[in-house]
């Protein structure tokens, strides 16, 4: 017996060898290179050599206010973007698990705007937010609920709901696929047992739904979060980073860093520092889905 384990697990192994091989190239050997790069001054003040500066980099960061802001409108666009997501997605997914006819066109153009090229789709609302001729303006102004255009890409505060607006608007329907296919394994049977016991259909939700559909909110949410934190097409479209840094995403600034202003070290520290943030959040995620799983096996 003992034998046989130890081929299964070598067997195991050699059939993942490739994928390994494969993720240690494309991840690995970059993050690995970035933090290499990161303990070197490499910038127009060094003519571009590289010159070893230990952990001055990271040093710098702590002061850098700028990277800081920029971290925050991350986060908070993030979170507010992921929030709207979940609740859109869940309302969609709700309506398109329903039997009516039609219901294989409409998830199917429920999918769409995900399908969207991000700079296309950002491009779109840009004119759409347009101050002068876009639509949103003109119908408001024809509605009478404003007498003239609004800079909606120009204000500070608007500029950053306009960028969550879009975002929202593109990455719901790809939330509301993954919490459909979580609904549709959850069995017909449990609903109809609740309703026999007099449960109405909002404590089926609460008590049915939501905790046999927590696994699928948190990956769809992992995803999300990930993806959202790592914008960049949809901002360097809309606003590119402004109003006065209003919208400058984290990804943006390292951008700017590393191809404006040819400061490839500190670049480095600031992609292996965000990194960092990005894993411990996930790992925080991870442990959050392990004790939902291991809830759910104790309470079937």
């Amino acid at each position: 017996m003992r034998t046989i384990q130890n081929r299964q697990w070598l067997t195991g192994w050699i059939l993942m060898l490739p994928a390994l091989l494969i993720l240690l190239l494309v991840y690995a050997y970059p993050i690995g290179r970035a933090f290499w790069l990161s303990l070197f001054t490499q910038n127009l003040g060094t003519e571009l050599q590289p010159v070893f500066s230990g952990l001055n980099n990271y040093a710098r960061i702590w002061g850098d206010g700028a990277f800081w802001e920029s971290i925050w409108n991350t986060t908070f666009f993030t979170v507010v973007s992921l929030i709207l997501e979940l609740v859109l997605g869940m309302s969609i997914a709700l309506v398109l698990d329903r039997s009516f006819r039609g219901r294989g066109m409409v998830r199917t153009i429920a999918i769409l705007p995900w399908a969207l090229p991000t700079a296309i789709m950002a491009l779109a609302w840009t004119w759409i937010f347009n101050d002068q001729y876009g639509v949103l303006n003109d119908i408001l102004m024809r509605l009478g609920i404003i007498q003239t255009g609004i800079n909606w890409l120009g204000n500070p505060t608007l500029a950053m709901v306009s960028v969550i607006t879009a975002d929202v608007w593109k990455t719901t329907s790809f939330v509301s696929i993954l919490l459909l296919a979580g609904l549709q394994s959850i069995p017909q049977d449990l609903y109809e047992a609740h309703a026999i016991e007099g449960a109405t259909p909002w404590q089926s939700f609460r008590q049915i739904t939501l905790p046999l559909l927590m696994p699928q909110i948190l990956i769809a949410s992992l995803f999300r979060f990930a993806q959202s934190f790592g914008v960049f097409d949809l901002i360097q479209v809309m606003t590119g980073g402004g109003p006065a840094g209003a919208t400058e995403m984290v990804s943006l600034y390292i951008y700017d860093t590393v191809r404006r202003y040819l400061d490839f070290g500190y670049g480095a520290a600031l992609v292996v520092v965000t990194f960092i943030i990005l894993i411990a959040v996930v790992a925080l995620a991870f442990y959050a889905l392990e004790k939902v799983r291991e809830s759910a096996g104790e309470n079937p």
